[in-house]
Order: structure tokens, then C-alpha cells, then sequence
């Protein structure tokens, strides 16, 4: 078996060939190649960059939105705690007054059945009174219609007045 060696010849100007294109290529598109890889490196770069600058501001954001989500809350609870005490208060001074306003009522009622009472005892004597005095008008007049009996009276007047 022959093995069929290449020529020195053949080396060479392969050599050769290889090493004018490796040249070649070197100044022509390594070059070229080279800062495509470099310019794509550095735009990967910056969008990582601002993948992170925009992750942390997201981040910010969301932190400020929780802050203004609290302070919105506690200004709500402030708010409706504040109501609730006007409420109370409202419905504690409605309570008062209707309180008082009641008790000037029952107070004015009573004085007025007071009044009442004593006009209509006031009047009740005046009748009482005023039958009293027809009934013993009355009974005077048929007492005394004679003379013994006016001088019993008048004797029986006597002896008290002086007993007493």
C-alpha cells in the first residue's frame, strides 16, 4: 500500500493560500464580525441594564403605591372615626335635649294639673261653702220661726261663747 504523501510543493503553496486568506479575513471580516459581537454585547448589556433600572423603579413604584395605599387608609379611618364621634355626640346632645325638653313638659303638666286642682278644690269649697251657708239659711229660718226657740239659740250662743 502506497500512501501518497503530498508534495512539499503542495504544502507550501496551501500554506501559502491558507495564510492570504487568514489575512484576508482577518482585516476584512474578523474586523467586521468582531465589533457586530461588540456592538450586540453592549446592546444586550444596556437592555440588561435597563431591565434592572426599570425592575427598581417598578419596585419604587410599588413601594410608593403600598405608602400612598396606607396613608389613604389611615386618613379613611381617620375619617370615619371622626364621624362616628360627630355622631355620637349629635345623637347624645339630641338625647339630652330631648331629656330636658321631657322633663319641661312632665313639670309643666304637673303644674298645670296643680293649677287645675286647686281651682277645682278652690271652686268645690266656694260650692261647698255656698250650700253650707243656703242649708243653714234654711235651717235657720225654720228654727227660728218662733220666739222660744230663737231665745234656746241665743242662750245656747251665750253659754259657748262664755266657755270658751
Amino acid at each position: 500500500m502506497d500512501i501518497m504523501m503530498p508534495s512539499v510543493g503542495l504544502i507550501f503553496w496551501m500554506t501559502l493560500t491558507f495564510l492570504i486568506v487568514f489575512i484576508l479575513l482577518r482585516k476584512m471580516a474578523w474586523k467586521p464580525i468582531l465589533g457586530a459581537l461588540k456592538d450586540r454585547e453592549q446592546s444586550i448589556q444596556t437592555a440588561l441594564d435597563s431591565a434592572e433600572k426599570a425592575k427598581q423603579e417598578m419596585a419604587q413604584l410599588q413601594a410608593s403605591n403600598e405608602k400612598i395605599l396606607m396613608e389613604a387608609r389611615a386618613e379613611r379611618d381617620s375619617l370615619l372615626k371622626e364621624a362616628r364621634e360627630t355622631k355620637d355626640a349629635i345623637i347624645n346632645e339630641a338625647k339630652g335635649k330631648a331629656q330636658k325638653e321631657g322633663a319641661k313638659l312632665i313639670q309643666d303638666a304637673r303644674e298645670a294639673i296643680q293649677n287645675e286642682k286647686a281651682a277645682a278644690l278652690s271652686e268645690l269649697k266656694t260650692q261647698v261653702a255656698n250650700l253650707s251657708i243656703e242649708i243653714a239659711e234654711k235651717i235657720l229660718k225654720s228654727e227660728l220661726s218662733s220666739g222660744d226657740k230663737q231665745k234656746a239659740l241665743v242662750n245656747t250662743m251665750l253659754k259657748e261663747v262664755s266657755l270658751n
